[in-house]
């Protein structure tokens, strides 16, 4: 696993689905998310627990037939998490989501079992993907660690509420701003995706409040997050996408730079501001992500509400 080099997916929005409601299920290929995390953890009681398991092969084909990634949230006891990735690891399954890690070691143990199973099942070793959510106070203080921990890791996450609790603190917007910046930066630090948003949003339905939280979420350095109702999805696609104005602004940025530096001037200004490299460092990383997602929207079957990748 050492030398393999995972490329990070083209995420904006994650939906979580209870694996067995039905209804949910068969639905949620038409919600538009990039990718579904079916969950065998908070969702499912623990007498239907062995019965979720039985049910990931046919629900990840069934969510992922319109060409979301399809993601596999496992439960934290060992005994339960060595059940979950049996019955997860499959050639529909793109990556699992790690409930309360607290170490590095923590997911080196998983990454060791999935490089069996992938090799028992012909599939290639590192196909399956890790995310790793950071939920207790002890493990926070190994985030860094934690987000190198191994190559098959693609995003790191706090999870507010249980971290809040484990911390005896609030789960508010000005308690959760630290631990959340320091989870962006370890992941950044680590070449991985931070998800999430700053603060909580406990009503979904307000929708412009939602869309305000995310606005200010991507400016702190995010760029997707999950969700529980299909109604944040188109959201999160058009806040943590590049919309089409941005798109154009960005190479027309570019293109004043390119111009000024091949006429030998020091200082470029565009559109009335001042730029340098970092700004246009900006600039080609969103065209680079512009790109990757209109991949997404083009390789999609079925209903869509990416507006913001076209």
């Amino acid at each position: 696993m050492a030398h393999m080099q995972v490329e990070l997916p083209a995420w904006r929005s994650l939906l979580f689905v209870p694996i067995v409601r039905d209804k949910f299920v068969s639905s949620a290929h038409t919600r538009g998310a990039d990718g579904i995390i079916l969950d065998l953890e908070d969702s499912v009681p623990e007498v239907a627990k062995e019965r979720a398991r039985g049910l990931v092969p046919a629900a990840a084909r069934e969510v992922g037939k319109s060409g979301a990634d399809v993601l596999v949230r496992i439960n934290r006891p060992w005994h339960q998490a060595f059940r979950d990735i049996e019955a997860s690891v499959g050639p529909g399954v793109m990556a699992l989501m790690c409930p309360k890690v607290e170490s590095p070691e923590h997911l080196r143990v998983i990454a060791e079992l999935l490089d069996a199973l992938e090799a028992a099942r012909g599939l290639p070793i590192g196909s399956t993907r890790l995310v790793a959510l950071i939920e207790t106070a002890d493990a926070y203080f190994r985030t860094r660690e934690i987000a190198k921990a191994t190559p098959r890791l693609v995003a790191l996450s706090l999870g507010a509420e249980d971290f809040a609790l484990s911390v005896g603190m609030e789960p508010i917007a000005e308690t959760l701003q630290a631990p959340k910046q320091s989870v962006i930066i370890a992941a950044r630090a680590a070449g991985i995706l931070p998800l999430g948003f700053m603060g909580t949003v406990a009503d979904f339905k307000d929708t412009e409040a939602f869309r305000d939280v995310v606005r200010r979420s991507r400016k702190f350095g995010f760029v997707a997050a999950s969700c529980i109702h299909p109604s944040a999805v188109p959201v999160l696609n058009e806040e943590y996408g590049v919309s089409p104005h941005a798109a154009a602004q960005a190479r027309r940025m570019i293109a004043a730079y390119d111009d000024a530096i091949q006429r030998g001037i020091g200082a470029v200004t565009f559109e009335g501001k001042m730029i340098d490299v970092p700004v246009v460092e900006r600039a080609k990383a969103m065209l680079a992500l512009a790109e990757r997602f209109a991949v997404r929207h083009s390789s999609r079957r079925g209903p869509d509400t990416m507006r913001s990748s076209k």
